[in-house]
């Protein structure tokens, strides 16, 4: 974790080499952090983003076996950290954005990536299913055919086509630009009046959450 003071941002970076897969225990570290920093007066704006210009291949699901089963009852409720959050949360997209980190940016509120961004939910792959609440994120973002197309084919998108469909905000066309792109978009976040945006925030994933 890394704040910034003099621009209000707080910065979740995922950096394990070389894809920053993310662990079951990181799952948890990840709603820890973002918790936390919902409470820093010093953050006004979360931006969760990967190490070395790659945001995340996936989780870890070669460890899942050996957990104890009602230990992944909260993988959901720890990826939906971004969407309880009371402040603003971003994506920063890079490379891959594949399996709990595809559920990841889909529960936050702006999805910013770099145009070669590959989007997948691949669980099907494995014999599973996303198990982090993204199955139902992309319906509501996307649509019901186009998320049947994309997770029961485990289909990876590219950004161009995951910004036509919503899922992405908006684009950047290189690593550099996605750092002026998020630098914009905070700057223009924390410009606004606080408690409005954490009320719309509320109001429209209020909506959200009873659209299906």
């Amino acid at each position: 974790v890394e704040v910034d003071a003099g621009t209000r941002v707080g910065y979740l970076i995922l950096d394990r080499p070389p894809l920053n897969i993310v662990s079951y225990n990181g799952r948890g570290q990840i709603r820890a952090l973002i918790e936390a920093m919902d409470e820093d007066d010093d953050v006004g704006v979360i931006v969760i983003r990967g190490a070395s210009g790659v945001f995340t291949s996936g989780g870890d699901v070669k460890a899942f076996p050996a957990l104890p089963f009602d230990a992944m009852s909260d993988l959901a409720w720890n990826i939906a950290a971004p969407e309880r959050c009371t402040k603003p949360v971003i994506a920063a997209l890079e490379k891959y954005c594949f399996g709990v980190g595809c559920e990841l940016a889909m529960a936050c509120d702006f999805r910013l990536a770099t145009r070669d961004t590959q989007i997948a939910l691949p669980e099907i792959n494995l014999g599973e299913m996303p198990g982090s609440g993204g199955s139902v994120r992309v319906v509501r973002i996307a649509g019901l055919t186009r998320a049947k197309d994309m997770v029961m084919l485990g289909k990876r998108i590219g950004a161009e086509e995951a910004h036509g469909w919503g899922l992405v905000t908006a684009l950047a066309d290189d690593g550099a630009g996605l750092d002026a792109l998020v630098a914009d978009y905070a700057a223009q976040l924390n410009a606004k009046a606080p408690l409005a945006l954490r009320a719309i925030k509320r109001a429209l994933n209020a909506v959200y959450d009873t659209s299906l």
